[in-house]
This record gives structure tokens, C-alpha cells and sequence, in this order.
């Protein structure tokens, strides 16, 4: 027999395409809907989890002490006869070569990266420094909810034809940054995206909670009805990337892919999430890295293509847990590091710059003698984002108890 207790307790709307985020219980308890406006601003976050190499990533080439530390594992300096070294950006950094479709949108101006960042704790557990970024609070574990989902309680004015649609994770797990008692969905696939049972359950659902009596709980069901039909609506008709973007088969391809389908079906996305697993490259680092380089780089720069100019409406930030050690290890990998890199991506980005201060790659310089320190926090370019491009007016409620030091300017 299905009863409200079934969806609340098997996994709340038992979404067929695991979509934690459309978790019943804190969908349920939203009692106002938010006064229309326009918002055609989408933020797109980007995850690479497993702490990817930064250094190997954006090349400091200029600095003879990444070549002392790296004697195997080092990117040759830029050489346009030879196809394995970096691409010169600025004359003292230059790109992993498998990031070469990058090197258009930085000549464009509508890339940017900020070196040298990330987050100002000291941990090097994966799952600690994952959570820190996503919940925004660096250190301090029992914040409840994540730093995107605060950014949607916070900023109510949307113009979303559906709560729910505002924010969407690809994957099968709601991220830590969506979680939160503003709704959002996050869904692995479009095409599977449903009611577990088919349409008894579905039939159920909407007896309970589309036709209840109660004055709460009967728009929220109504709305997670509509928001399932609207997906259904997007994922009916053959999806074609336009501009000739081609996106790089495998998991995170096919999350852009969606992204790019979301936005252009105008539903009001304000928030995206995808993430790309398996950067934790202590051994075999060469290979790995260039293969993982090149999917990252693809389908991010598919993704640009095939949003045309609706890109003068999105940023997209990228983001890892901690960089890797400047020194090569023995197993032909690095060990967990500190700092890393960011790429910021998007019309209105003030590309073609490489941001943050160099710390140096010297003993000396190094953090705790080992790593890259970090000189630019990760809340300070994802602050900016919030302020400049979502016009979000409150940071406080976002990032509590922090205070960019410095105004990058990414954004015009």
C-alpha cells in the first residue's frame, strides 16, 4: 500500500534518476512562493574531485623551481614544434597541452584563471576538504546546508516558472553544495528521470499531495508534479548541440550535455552542478592527467559552443578540494597539496588574465614546506560571481564570517 509515509521515508519522492535533491521533506517545507522577476543569470559549478594537480594544470613554467621539483613529471616550456609542451598564455604560465581548447576562450577574453587558490584549511583528507568548499565554511563541519542551496534562500526574487527548477545537480547523489531546505533537483540522467512505479506510483503521489487539503503541502506537491512534467516535456524532444559542439563521450560530457539542454529549454535555471571524479593522481600521473585534462577541457569548451551567445548569461566556476605537492613522488604521481588553480568561465568574465598572487615555488615559499600556498580563497571568486553576476546583495547569509581581502574584478 502506498502512503505519504512511503514517500517520506523510501527515499522521499523515490525519483527513478536518484534525485536526492528533490527531497520531499525540505521540499515540503517551503510555504511561499517567491515574487516573479527576471532572472536569466545561470552559475555553473564544476567540481573535480580527487584534487587535481594545479601545477600541471596551469603551468608556471616561468619558475625554475617547478622543473627542480619535477624532474619526470614537469610540462616542457612552451614550444610550438612540439605538441606535449605547454601553451604560452602570458609568457610565464602556459596550459597542460590537453587544455588546448581552452587556449580560444582565453585569446577571447571570456576565460580567466586564478592561481594559487583555494581553501585556507590545512586538511588533506579528501572528504573533509570536499566538504569544507561545498558547505562554505572551511574548519567548521556542523554547518547544516551548502553554500549554493544558502545563495538560493537568499536570493528568493526568481523568475523560475518552477521552485524546483532553479537549481539542478547532474549525478546520482545531491552534491553537499545543493543541500538545504531550499528545493532543488538533481537528477543523473533526463531520460530516467521519474517517479519510481510507474504510473501507479505517480498516480499516488499525486492523490496525496497534488489534490491535498492542506495548504502546505498541496502547492509544494503540485509544483514537484509540474517540475517532473517539465522534465519529461525537455527530455521528449531529440536534442541536438548546436554550433557544431561536440562533447566528449562518458559521464561528464553527457552532465554538460543536459546543462546545455536545461538552459536552453528556459525553465529558469539559476544554478548547475556537475562534477568529474579520479584526480587523485599519486601514481601514473602522466597519462591519467592528460586523459582527464582532455574530457575536462572538451566538455567544458563543447559546453561554451553549444550555449552560443546564451553564454553572456552564464559564468562557470571550476573547483577542487586541494592541489598536489610540488614535488614528484616516487610512484611517478604527487602526493596531497594545498593550493590550486580556478577557471572562470563566460561573456561577461574579463578573461584572457591569469589572477592571484604567485606565491613562488621555492622551499621557502612553500606551504609547510611541501606545497603551493594559497594566496587567493576559493569564496573570494565564487563571491564575486554571486555579487556581480547573480546580483545577490547579502554575502553574509552565503559565506558567513568572511571578508574577501581583495576585489579580484573577474567580472566587468
Amino acid at each position: 500500500m502506498i502512503t505519504r509515509r512511503f514517500f517520506l521515508k523510501s527515499g522521499a519522492l523515490a525519483v527513478a534518476s536518484l534525485g536526492a535533491g528533490l527531497v520531499l521533506p525540505s521540499f515540503l517545507q517551503r510555504t511561499a512562493l517567491a515574487s516573479p522577476q527576471n532572472r536569466n543569470k545561470t552559475f555553473i559549478v564544476i567540481f573535480q574531485r580527487g584534487a587535481v594537480d594545479g601545477l600541471n594544470t596551469v603551468v608556471p613554467f616561468g619558475d625554475a623551481a617547478y622543473y627542480r621539483a619535477r624532474p619526470t613529471l614537469a610540462i616542457a616550456k612552451p614550444n610550438y614544434s612540439d605538441d606535449q609542451s605547454a601553451i604560452d598564455l602570458d609568457g610565464f604560465f602556459g596550459l597542460h597541452p590537453a587544455l588546448s581548447p581552452f587556449k580560444p576562450l582565453y585569446d577571447a577574453k571570456t576565460l580567466a584563471i586564478v592561481h594559487a587558490a583555494g581553501s585556507p584549511d590545512s586538511t588533506r583528507s579528501h572528504f573533509d576538504a570536499q566538504d569544507y568548499m561545498e558547505i562554505g565554511t572551511p574548519g567548521k563541519k556542523s554547518t547544516p546546508d551548502g553554500w549554493l542551496n544558502r545563495y538560493l534562500q537568499a536570493n528568493t526574487n526568481s523568475n523560475s516558472k518552477n521552485e524546483a527548477l532553479r537549481a539542478i545537480a547532474i549525478g546520482n547523489k545531491q552534491p553537499r553544495v545543493m543541500s538545504g531546505i531550499s528545493p532543488n533537483l538533481t537528477i543523473a540522467n533526463l531520460n530516467s528521470f521519474d517517479l519510481r512505479g510507474g504510473a501507479k506510483t505517480s498516480s499516488a503521489f499525486e492523490t496525496m499531495y497534488g489534490k491535498s487539503s492542506d495548504d502546505i503541502i498541496a502547492p509544494a506537491g503540485t509544483e514537484a508534479l509540474e517540475a517532473m512534467g517539465t522534465i519529461r516535456k525537455i527530455r521528449s524532444s531529440f536534442y541536438s548541440p548546436a554550433n557544431g559542439a561536440v562533447y566528449p563521450r562518458g559521464q561528464f560530457g553527457n552532465s554538460l550535455k543536459q546543462i546545455a539542454q536545461l538552459i536552453k529549454s528556459d525553465i529558469g535555471l539559476e544554478v548547475a552542478f556537475a562534477d568529474i571524479g579520479g584526480w587523485d593522481t599519486h601514481t601514473a600521473q602522466k597519462p591519467r592527467l592528460n586523459q582527464l585534462l582532455k574530457e575536462f577541457g572538451g566538455g567544458i569548451s563543447a559546453l561554451v559552443k553549444d550555449l552560443g551567445d546564451k553564454m553572456n548569461d552564464v559564468v562557470i566556476v571550476t573547483m577542487s578540494e586541494f592541489g598536489r605537492t610540488v614535488r614528484e613522488n616516487g610512484t611517478a604521481g604527487t602526493d596531497h597539496g594545498h593550493a590550486n588553480c580556478m577557471f572562470v568561465i563566460g561573456g561577461s568574465v574579463k578573461g584572457g588574465k591569469i589572477y592571484g598572487k604567485w606565491p613562488g615555488l621555492e622551499r621557502e615559499q612553500l606551504y609547510e614546506n611541501r606545497d603551493l600556498a594559497i594566496t587567493t580563497d576559493f569564496r573570494t571568486v565564487c563571491s564575486e560571481v554571486i555579487t556581480k553576476h547573480c546580483k545577490a546583495k547579502d554575502l553574509t547569509k552565503i559565506f558567513p564570517n568572511f571578508q574577501a581581502k581583495t576585489d579580484l574584478s573577474l567580472l566587468a
